[in-house]
């Protein structure tokens, strides 16, 4: 399988890393880490030296209770740092964390490559519509609400079931507007208890039935941390644990804040199916 990121087909049969690059103040890992335009620039290049094929820039804070964020907001704070670092490093494939379709298409215009929305185009009525007008990859994740409501709503028939049925719907309503480079992404710690992550994943080979590529991110999150009594800080170990878990299920794109361990994790995945 492969996406066309800016006219380069990029394979994903074999596992690709996308690294986190969060500039808002309040993220539950590293929110308020990169305080000017070195920290940036430097946690960037670490990033693509450790084998980052994608950087997540994300400018809206999607933790649990989250405060909403203005678009002009939003948009300051995003499309700098787009500007930014392709000055710097202008082979960037720069994908952007974000649910509305304004701030997907200036980005987009500004040189991003692809959008990752927390929502499927359900937040925004012209996210798809914009989609298929920019001819970029495009990230549906799964969540029910909002980020400020989105723990509320975790009562499911069949958990696995009802979300490859919610995937199934978005990718035809995606398809039918001429869309075709998508990737899913089953949003763990999205409108889900910690017993129905885990749940999530115990299933997710189930997804390769979706015949696209999916993303898992569950880097250093809650569903790690609360089970192994520590903190996000303390949660790296757990997160290589369960990356080699989701290779292991089908998993295209690991979503990471450690880009070189979860290479690594890639690495002797590779090597074990070599």
């Amino acid at each position: 399988m492969t996406i066309n990121c800016k006219g380069q087909l990029v394979e994903l049969s074999t596992p690709k890393i996308m690294g986190i690059l969060n500039v808002t103040p309040d993220s539950f890992y590293d929110g308020g880490s990169y305080k000017n335009e070195k920290d940036i620039l430097d946690k960037v290049a670490s990033m693509l030296e450790d084998g980052a094929t994608f950087i997540d820039l994300g400018a809206y804070s999607s933790r649990p209770n989250a405060e909403h964020v203005p678009e002009t907001e939003e948009l300051q704070r995003s499309v700098p740092i787009v500007e930014l670092i392709l000055r710097e490093f202008p082979e960037t494939l720069i994908s952007i964390d974000t649910f509305r379709s304004e701030v997907a298409k200036t980005c987009i215009e500004a040189g991003a490559a692809l959008v990752n929305d927390i929502s499927a185009g359900l937040l925004d009525e012209n996210m798809l519509a914009t989609m298929a007008k920019l001819h970029v990859p495009y990230i549906m994740m799964h969540m029910r609400g909002t980020p400020q409501t989105m723990q509320q709503h975790t009562q499911y028939e069949n958990l696995t079931k009802d979300i490859l049925f919610y995937f199934a719907e978005r990718m035809a309503a995606a398809r039918a507007l001429g869309i075709h480079d998508l990737i899913a992404d089953p949003g763990f710690g999205f409108s889900k208890t910690l017993t129905q992550n885990y749940e999530l994943l115990q299933h997710m080979e189930l997804f390769k039935n979706l015949d696209i590529p999916f993303l898992v991110g569950i880097s250093r999150k809650s569903m790690i941390y609360k089970v192994l009594d520590t903190s996000p800080e303390h949660a790296l170990n757990g997160t290589t644990v369960l990356n080699t878990i989701a290779l292991q299920k089908g998993a295209s794109i690991l979503r990471v804040h450690d880009v070189k361990e979860a290479m690594e994790c890639v690495q002797l995945f590779n090597q074990l199916n070599s």
